[in-house]
């Protein structure tokens, strides 16, 4: 049976917010993975000329192309990509859903530059000061334009009421040190949607950016353990 997850990337962001978890997956997995670079979010891109729907339709193609190929398909979304995530959910059968620091109210895009840099500073990741992608991240979230952070909001203001709508297993992880999103956050989406399977967790010493947190092995083992109930050092 062919297995397939869509992997949704944050506001700002890149699939390095979440290369950690599908680099493991690449490696343990036999499944067809897509991480796809939202509208403007490429390295010679402006996110000033694109709205929120263009995001949203982007991950929805990618995700039809998926089902088009795998019987089951699983979707892990990042921040804002973990809104895009619980909506598609609502409207396409996803068989697992992970929604890792998720949104589900607007955030201060300025204060993720901040926060990032102090994590590198902390040394929750060793070699994340020297990494240039790392570098380009931080100045892409820090130079926002107002546009695009207006677009995130009215994103983030439209599809949050979808989370009372979301009946698909769900994993919830958000960083217990997130000074991004307050835990009400996740304790928001956790009893909004409607799954009989749901499980929230914080993991404790994380910020926002939890693939790159000092708790990365317990993500990593929740998320396996959750799609396919078994450990991330068997092939599957």
């Amino acid at each position: 049976m062919a297995v397939g997850c869509l992997f949704i990337h944050g506001f700002g962001g890149a699939p390095y917010e979440l290369e950690p978890l599908y680099k493991e997956m690449e490696e343990y997995s036999n499944w067809e993975l897509k991480i796809p670079i939202l509208p403007g979010h490429d390295e010679d891109e402006s996110l000033k000329e694109h709205e929120y729907m263009e995001w949203v339709q982007k991950a929805e193609n990618d995700l039809r192309k998926l089902k088009a190929r795998c019987e089951t398909v699983y979707i892990i979304g990042y921040s804002m990509g973990g809104v895009i995530a619980a909506y598609l959910s609502t409207i396409y059968k996803v068989d697992k859903l992970v929604l890792l620091s998720t949104s589900a109210h607007y955030i201060d895009i300025s204060q993720i530059a901040k926060d990032l840099w102090k994590m590198a500073k902390d040394g929750i990741r060793g070699d994340l000061l020297d990494n240039d992608m790392f570098h380009r991240y931080i100045r892409r979230m820090g130079n926002a334009p107002a546009s695009a952070s207006l677009q995130f909001q009215k994103l983030v203001g439209e599809f949050r009421p979808y989370f009372k709508q979301v009946t698909t297993p769900t994993l919830i992880l958000q960083g217990g040190e997130d000074g991004l999103l307050p835990p009400k956050s996740a304790r928001y989406i956790y009893n909004s949607i409607q799954a009989t399977e749901k499980t929230l967790h914080f993991l404790p010493q994380s910020k926002h950016m939890v693939c790159h947190g000092p708790d990365q092995a317990d993500l990593l083992d929740m998320c396996f353990e959750f799609l396919n109930h078994s450990k991330r050092t068997e092939s599957y």
